[in-house]
């Protein structure tokens, strides 16, 4: 019973195609409204923080219920715990179409669909473990990752042409089905494990999940890594949020700002196939977090002070590649270090702290906006000076001893 095989099977990418499906409609609705900002804060009779709350809310509701999600993933598993994820986003995603006229049912709708957010996305490195061997899983969780960037991505480059096209009403319905697709997807073909373990004896064997909370606490560079992911997480999060924001003092169009923040996350797309694979294939994780942030901070300069719509774009391009690539990497990175803890919980942590700066972030940026201008340039600068010194916590970094090790024996 001991020597149980241990065997890699091709149905894996069909169940990390099948999560990634979810992943990508939940990030489709979570971002919808950060390139329509001002069209929709006309069309609700709101102000742009309520258009952003709709984004933000996804934020809030995740701090309260990422541990209870990972506590659900690493107790029942991913089909359950995905599941409620997928049936969340599916069902609120439909409602929020169908009621797309009314702010405040849009909100409830928008809500919803938040809630479902940690079941899905706290997985990535369950998923990952369960079902690839040690040298593939920062490359599985990079493609995880990859498609929560095209959810972004297709939020933020077509929601703009479509509600130009249809209207905000008929496009959040054209969503809706989206989102009860990318459902049935994960709950037609994801199973639960495969027939034989996909690693080593005993690789599989995790903590209890509060013990594991307290476990990451007591790990110096986990904190470490919170401390990155709370800054390029929150970064990140103001940026999109506020995109429409940034570009609208500058004189750009609201298809512009949608094309700048779609350059941007698609880049991220390319760098997490990449980076990760390159982190896989060198055994290295840590080089590649402190080139992640390093080079995004130099991005980040670009969007800030460029003074032409061709040196912004290649400001988002770089942002976009290097911060997005780091993340998967980051995340796999945490549950190595922080192993026995389980991989919902490393992975729910690292975008709990996300969220929480995320939220800090996005009131700061509107309350730093210039009066009359509505530049966000001081809070963006605020921003450069966190990056730079987000970077510098990465270069403390100690590599994972599972990566080294897995680096001797090979």
């Amino acid at each position: 019973m001991d020597n149980v095989e241990v065997k890699t099977y091709g149905y894996r990418w069909v169940v990390l195609l099948a999560y990634m499906a979810v992943i990508l409609v939940n990030q489709l609705l979570w971002i919808t409204f950060a390139p329509i900002t001002g069209p929709a804060a006309t069309f609700y009779g709101v102000s742009d923080l309520a258009i952003a709350l709709l984004s933000m809310s996804f934020m809030v509701v995740y701090i309260i219920v990422a541990i209870p999600a990972s506590w659900v993933i690493d107790t029942y598993g991913i089909r359950v715990g995905v599941g409620i994820g997928a049936v969340l986003t599916g069902v609120f995603g439909m409602m929020r179409g169908l009621v797309a006229g009314d702010y405040a049912l849009v909100l409830l709708a928008q809500i919803g669909i938040a809630v479902g957010q940690p079941f899905i996305l706290n997985a990535l490195t369950k998923v990952a473990a369960r079902w690839f061997p040690l040298q593939e899983r920062a490359t599985a969780s990079g493609l995880g990752t990859l498609a929560m960037y095209l959810g972004q991505v297709m939020a933020l480059a077509m929601t703009p042409f479509l509600v130009l096209a249809l209207g905000i009403p008929s496009t959040m319905v054209v969503l809706g089905v989206a989102a009860v697709a990318g459902a049935l997807v994960f709950l037609i073909f994801v199973r639960e494990h495969p027939p034989t373990p996909s690693s080593a004896a005993g690789d599989e064997v995790r903590s209890l999940v509060f013990d594991g909370l307290r476990q990451t606490l007591r790990n110096r560079d986990f904190l470490l890594t919170m401390a990155v992911f709370f800054v390029g997480l929150g970064v990140f999060n103001g940026v999109t949020t506020w995109i429409e924001d940034i570009m609208r003092p500058r004189g750009f169009s609201i298809t512009q700002a949608g094309l700048a923040g779609a350059v941007m996350v698609g880049s991220g797309v390319l760098g997490a196939l990449v980076l990760p694979s390159l982190s896989d294939r060198r055994r290295r994780r840590v080089p590649y977090i402190v080139l992640g942030i390093s080079a995004a901070t130099v991005g980040l300069i670009g969007i800030t002070f460029a003074a032409s719509y061709a040196l912004l774009l290649a400001g988002a391009i770089v942002m976009g590649f290097f911060l997005l690539a780091a993340g998967p990497i980051g995340f796999q990175y945490g549950a190595e270090i922080a192993y026995p803890a389980p991989e919902g919980t490393t992975t729910g942590m690292l975008l709990w702290v996300g969220q929480v700066s995320g939220i800090i972030f996005i009131l700061a940026m509107d309350q730093l906006k210039v009066p009359g201008t509505g530049s966000m340039t001081p809070a963006l600068i605020i921003m450069i000076g966190l990056m730079a010194l987000g970077a510098l916590l990465s270069t403390r970094l100690r590599e994972s001893a599972l990566m080294v090790g897995s680096a001797r024996a090979g």
